[in-house]
């Protein structure tokens, strides 16, 4: 595979606030990864299209965690699409996707299906684990709109009622590479416990102007590599009496799999159960869908 020069502006994501706007954001963007991601299955263009839109919304969400050891996961669940499933893994800057289809029903489709057609009756699932307190909050809303991005921004409506802009760009470039981006930005709560929450009111003007910068931007500033992204977060909101930015963080895919990992895993099944999973030759295989490994491991070891 080849490499991308060490000046271009991929595989991070970047946070910033604007103080006196009361809003927070994040901007990520994806290339080698998400390369090595893909690699992985022979997906159609349609299809690697959406795996790369569902990893660059982990990117976003999964960068909020406070908690650097929390994971962040998102599930599709559907019924009568072409997709029936569809994960999505963040944990500390490591991701991991897949997911899986009918290829009869894909071909029966136009070559840029809708998310309908897509998922049929479906719901995403987004579930934040915090490792540090052991919590975990989980938020399911339907796969409705045109992108699923507008599934995130139905999300944070729903379930945190807090009011969120999320654009979600991706790029197959000629030579097979794939470039992708995301911008999420959100409205926040102003002042201490029990004072009036912004996103309560019948108005908020200042996240409607917020939001009317954010809406300027576009898919090839998203996608674009030699764009660097505090140099997208100044363009976006330059005459704002203050704006800040957060350290980088480095992306990358993380597939946990290992023979290692996989021992450990059996490790935690009773002797009965190991030895009605082993084949004949006293072997155990077990296959990661996430890379499309397969892992031999002897009952014994």
């Amino acid at each position: 595979m080849m490499t991308e020069p060490a000046t271009l502006a991929l595989d991070s994501v970047l946070g910033f606030t604007l103080p006196g706007r009361h809003a927070r954001g994040r901007l990520a963007r994806l290339g080698p990864a998400l390369d090595q991601i893909l690699a992985a299955h022979a997906y159609p263009p349609v299809l690697a299209r959406l795996l790369a839109e569902a990893l660059v919304l982990g990117a976003l969400l999964g960068s909020l965690l406070k908690d650097e050891k929390g994971q962040l996961t998102l599930q599709a669940q559907t019924e009568g699409g072409a997709v029936d499933l569809l994960v999505v893994d963040y944990r500390g800057g490591e991701m991991r996707g897949y997911l899986r289809h009918d290829p009869e029903r894909l071909a029966e489709m136009p070559a840029d299906p809708s998310l309908f057609a897509l998922f049929g009756k479906g719901y995403l699932a987004i579930t934040f684990d915090q490792a540090a307190t052991g919590e975990r909050y989980q938020g399911i809303v339907p796969l409705e709109g045109g992108s699923l991005a507008a599934a995130a921004e139905h999300y944070f409506a729903q379930s945190e009622q807090i009011p969120s802009l999320v654009r979600v760009a991706v790029k197959q470039e000629a030579d097979g590479r794939t470039r992708a981006g995301g911008l999420l930005i959100q409205h926040l709560p102003e002042g201490e416990e029990g004072r009036e929450r912004l996103h309560t009111r019948l108005d908020h003007p200042e996240w409607q102007h917020v939001e009317a910068l954010a809406q300027t931007i576009s898919p090839a500033e998203l996608t674009d590599p030699r764009l660097a992204l505090d140099d997208l977060v100044w363009r976006l909101f330059h005459e704002e009496d203050e704006v800040r930015t957060l350290a980088d963080m480095p992306l990358s895919r993380g597939c946990r799999c290992s023979p290692e990992h996989v021992r450990g895993v059996l490790a935690r099944f009773p002797a009965e159960e190991r030895a009605a999973m082993a084949e004949p030759d006293g072997t155990i295989r077990v296959d990661c869908e996430f890379c499309a490994r397969s892992f031999p491991v002897q009952l014994d070891a």
